[in-house]
């Protein structure tokens, strides 16, 4: 099954390289027999390095690499000759990755651009040579520099979604169906709750072959801010999407208390996400006839956009693509 393919996130060991030690060699040839120290430093231990690409889309290919190991440093050589540095091991991880330290869970870094680099585990430094010793009363350091050893750490690396658009709304509001329709993504739909248990990714096609990305999260339940449910599996993605698209279902019992409970299940979350612009859609209003339409309409809550929609019927898609075209491309504002 596809959505098997998605994993937002890994626990992973990494190890980086060892420095290679300095040398204590001396000049030598044929015209000298004692020559002063000459010794090459050691060449630095690899780093673990994480790589931005946007042509990865999931944490998939560290799922079972629970251990990552970076070379070690070559050691120092006659000649002044530096040792070859340990080769670095770039993990690829999607943009939207954020790296943790595994004890502290302290965020150390946020990857956002295509080809963006972060050092996870530093190399260690390689040893000087004996060359770096010398001075006026010790012509002949029969000593170097160790070099420095690698470290050994566990991270956490934790994927939230970059879209333009996150579906928010209770299980079965509608919104694997939506992203079917306005996306060529085949999220799995059925008529039970949390059908979606990873999000899905779709490119919405626009007018004059513009696009915007939408991202159908897993469902929120009461409760979701404090774990409840997929908890902050889910509530992470919201973090990173532009707008938020509010769903509630025409049948619902009452749609401005299901949407407050939405909204406040993401100020719980991080009050931060009530600054993001929002739109409330209405789904499933097939099954309303234009009177019946004009009475729920009375009912919605103030300060929020608000729109009908079936994506079964198809009635409403284009309204919605232009209410989010036009809300993505305004200036500031939420």
């Amino acid at each position: 099954m596809a959505s098997e393919n998605f994993v937002d996130y890994v626990k992973i060991c990494c190890r980086s390289g060892k420095g290679g030690g300095g040398s204590t060699h001396f000049h030598r040839d044929k015209r000298t027999a004692k020559g002063g120290p000459d010794g090459g430093d050691g060449g630095r231990g690899g780093h673990v390095i994480i790589r931005g690409s946007r042509h990865v889309w999931t944490l998939l290919h560290l799922k079972y690499r629970k251990h990552v190991i970076a070379e070690a440093g070559m050691y120092g050589s006659g000649g002044l000759k530096t040792g070859a540095q340990g080769k670095d091991e770039i993990l690829e991880v999607p943009l939207g990755t954020i790296a943790k330290d595994a004890e502290t869970g302290k965020v150390q870094h946020e990857i956002t651009e295509d080809g963006e680099e972060y050092i996870l585990v530093p190399g260690g430094r390689g040893g000087l040579g004996n060359d770096h010793f010398k001075s006026s009363t010790n012509q002949t350091p029969r000593y170097a520099q160790p070099g420095e050893p690698g470290k050994e750490e566990w991270k956490i690396l934790e994927l939230k979604l970059l879209a333009d658009v996150g579906l928010v709304g209770f299980p079965n509001a509608g919104k694997s169906t939506l992203l079917s329709v306005v996306s060529a993504a085949k999220p799995e739909i059925a008529s039970y709750p949390f059908t979606t248990i990873r999000p899905n990714l779709g490119m919405v096609q626009y007018r004059d072959h513009r696009s915007f990305v939408m991202a159908d999260i897993p469902g929120i339940i009461e409760g979701a801010h404090e774990g409840k449910g997929l908890g902050h599996r889910f509530l992470r993605h919201i973090e990173r999407n532009a707008l938020l698209l509010f769903m509630v279902p025409a049948d619902s019992d009452d749609i401005e208390k299901e949407y407050n409970v939405l909204l406040n299940e993401l100020k719980q979350y991080n009050d931060e996400l009530m600054f993001k612009r929002k739109i409330l859609a209405v789904t499933k209003s097939d099954m309303l006839d234009e009177e019946l339409t004009e009475e729920i309409a009375k009912t919605l809550p103030e300060g929020v956009p608000s729109i009908f929609i079936s994506a079964v019927a198809g009635h409403g898609i284009q309204q919605l693509k232009d209410l989010i075209w036009k809300m993505l491309n305004e200036e500031g504002g939420s």
